[in-house]
């Protein structure tokens, strides 16, 4: 699971003369990495171990974002206002990169913005597409990140919301309520990246067995493997076979 996805085009609705904001004042650095692949030590077989690169995000956009897009930060920013919660207080920031809009939303108000892209007859984003998890070691009290697609089958336009959490209070409420077919994908990211949904229906593992130590799509999850049998032959877990060090 990843909220990496490919660019999308300008978002629908934009002509050539408009202005489609790409990244903010600058892009914000997650992790230095070293290597092909970020092996420590002598591990790295690559021939690339003095590869040192800085991973970053865009940052927060500016207006004008172009497009649709500054008409539906207004709509919303309108809608939560009437419900009695500022935009500021629930949107931590916008992005606009590669052609898709991202809404950055403090945990606590998840729903209520998720209800206000629903309901609103200007907005009327009544698709619900999935929620996935990501994880940022390095992103100290932000470390895991749920991200949800929305989709507004009535004006056809996307956009995505995610919510950061601390790994030690990976508590963000359910957003079923809202959007009940996010229901099997909120047991699925918990699973993987142990994030906790409160409210949730049936909040349990979905692929993994109930006893699973761990959640295996967190970055810090050791690799290795289970052992296996072949022709009545016990083979060892793939990080037990062979030794780099």
């Amino acid at each position: 699971m990843s909220a990496l996805t490919p660019p999308a085009g300008p978002p629908a609705g934009t002509g050539a003369g408009d202005v489609v904001a790409t990244t903010g004042p600058g892009p914000v650095p997650v992790e230095v990495r070293t290597g092909m692949f970020g092996v420590p030590g002598t591990g790295d077989t690559s021939g690339f171990g003095g590869l040192v690169r800085t991973v970053t995000m865009p940052g927060p956009s500016e207006r004008p974002y172009g497009g649709w897009f500054d008409e539906v930060v207004d709509i919303l920013a309108e809608v939560l206002e009437e419900a009695g919660t500022t935009f500021d207080d629930a949107v931590e920031s916008v992005v606009v990169d590669r052609g898709e809009l991202t809404l950055n939303v403090r945990r606590e108000h998840i729903r209520t913005v998720c209800r206000a892209l629903r309901d609103d007859q200007d907005l009327r984003f009544e698709l619900g597409l999935g929620v996935s998890g990501v994880h940022y070691p390095h992103q100290t009290g932000r470390e895991l990140h749920a991200v949800y697609s929305l989709c507004s089958v009535t004006h056809g336009r996307r956009l995505r919301l995610e919510v950061a959490v601390p790994q030690e209070d990976a508590h963000i409420p359910t957003s079923v309520p809202v959007y009940p077919g996010h229901d099997w994908h909120e047991r699925e990211t918990w699973d993987f990246f142990g994030i906790v949904f409160d409210g949730h229906p049936g909040l349990a593992r979905i692929h993994m067995p109930d006893d699973w130590p761990g959640h295996p799509q967190r970055k810090d999850y050791p690799l290795g493997g289970i052992p296996v049998e072949y022709k009545g032959a016990s083979i060892p877990p793939p990080d037990e076979r062979r030794s780099y060090h």
